[in-house]
């Protein structure tokens, strides 16, 4: 018999909020995330806005020594998934640590630390550097330290898909414990890639709005005419999975049941997306196949929806190339377009927006939708969110290196 897998916890920090009924609150109003970059002078870069966190203070909720050894990636997970865990109540010696897993999505790890260890190379040599640098800056760390946290001996590790990052991560946590190798996961991603070196390095690949640095709050735009890139941000969303008897066992609210889970390469490029979204395709077909689903038993996608130009026509492509008709019945959103693009942190905090979408029978909206590009033809809520009926929901992520990766929530039905 197929073991289900369930959620019992959600955690996020986004540009929107630092906990899920913040962030939620703010989702499903549609509101913004996304402002001029503070942390750092951005004179001379092309692109001059971001969704920064806002008072982030993770002292709040661990040891302030033991923030300052970990690298924002890694301090913004843990927060989450304190968050996540104490929704999930699991208390000690409800998990067998053995069967306890941590399986994470991140892009490109310490990338703040990495530049700020470079610097001091060159300003004072190799003494300069700081002794822990090594450790916060490997992304695999973040797994470790949560790990620490919570006690969990069994798998660990990180996956690096770019954006699909976080959605094969919960999709290799979704796999063990339907496989019998654990009991309990804790999936999700994380990304801190608001920096001097990253950001110009999306510059220079011009991937990046750049003709709305004097109005963020509306430059990212999925889906519209006028979008003319991504917009950057940064967080992390963590999921508390379970296998349902123990969940059960234990008493647990289960929140969504992650039923399915797809990935494939398109094979094709570097940083563009097959034309035709082949991969995509292939991927939100896994999910509906292993989730036992037809196209019409789903309501609502939440779409990748980076406000590229090149992104949002061919998933539009895809999404009708799977559901056929019923993709005009389909409700697609991106929250993108309020807490910006998260690159290997997107899915998880896409995840938990899916499956409060479930929980609350509502679709978030797509903000910025004000002249709707031709090619981009379905509906995608444009502006206001609206309460609805939501049975199942896929969560996609397309990364560079032409990874796609599909999670598929739905309602939980004992």
């Amino acid at each position: 018999m197929t073991r289900r897998v369930v959620v019992t916890g959600l955690g996020t920090v986004n540009p929107l909020g630092n906990n899920v009924q913040d962030s939620w609150k703010r989702t499903k109003a549609g509101e913004n995330g996304i402002g001029r970059i503070t942390r750092f002078d951005v004179s001379d870069f092309p692109s001059k806005i971001a969704g920064e966190l806002k008072d982030f203070a993770p002292e709040k909720v661990m040891e302030s020594k033991d923030a300052r050894r970990m690298d924002r990636f890694t301090q913004y997970a843990m927060v989450a998934g304190i968050e996540a865990m104490a929704q999930a109540g699991l208390t000690s010696g409800q998990a067998d640590p053995e069967r306890f897993a941590v399986v994470l999505g991140n892009g490109i790890g310490g990338i703040e630390t990495l530049e700020n260890a470079m610097r001091r190379l060159v300003d004072r040599g190799p003494k300069g550097v700081h002794p822990l640098f090594v450790p916060m800056m490997i992304m695999n760390e973040v797994a470790g330290n949560i790990a620490i946290r919570f006690q969990a001996h069994g798998p660990c590790f990180c996956v690096v898909t770019a954006c699909a990052s976080s959605n094969d991560a919960m999709g290799d946590a979704w796999r063990l414990i339907r496989e019998g190798r654990v009991d309990v996961a804790i999936a999700g991603g994380t990304e801190a890639g608001i920096t001097p070196l990253a950001l110009a390095g999306f510059c220079q690949l011009q991937a990046v709005s750049t003709k709305m640095n004097d109005d963020p709050a509306h430059a990212s735009r999925p889906f519209d005419r006028d979008r003319d890139g991504f917009v950057m941000g940064e967080g992390a969303g963590i999921l508390v999975l379970e296998e349902l008897e123990h969940a059960r066992r234990r008493g647990a609210t289960v929140l969504a049941e992650l039923a399915g889970y797809g990935s494939s390469c398109d094979a094709n490029h570097l940083t563009a997306p097959h034309p035709e979204g082949r991969g995509a395709i292939q991927a939100i077909k896994a999910a509906l196949s292993a989730a036992g689903l037809a196209p019409g038993d789903v309501d609502y996608v939440n779409a990748h929806g980076t406000s590229t130009p090149i992104n949002d026509p061919i998933e539009t492509k895809a999404i009708k190339a799977v559901f056929g008709d019923h993709a005009r019945k389909l409700r697609v959103s991106s929250t993108k377009s309020m807490h910006g693009h998260l690159l290997g942190g997107a899915g998880g905090v896409e995840a938990v927006m899916t499956i409060m979408a479930i929980r609350d029978q509502f679709f978030p909206p797509t903000r910025n939708l004000e002249n709707p590009d031709p090619a981009c033809d379905l509906d995608y809520v444009a502006n206001t969110g609206a309460p609805g009926r939501i049975r199942a929901a896929i969560s996609n992520a397309l990364g560079f290196g032409g990874h796609n990766a599909v999670v598929l929530f739905r309602e939980f039905k004992g």
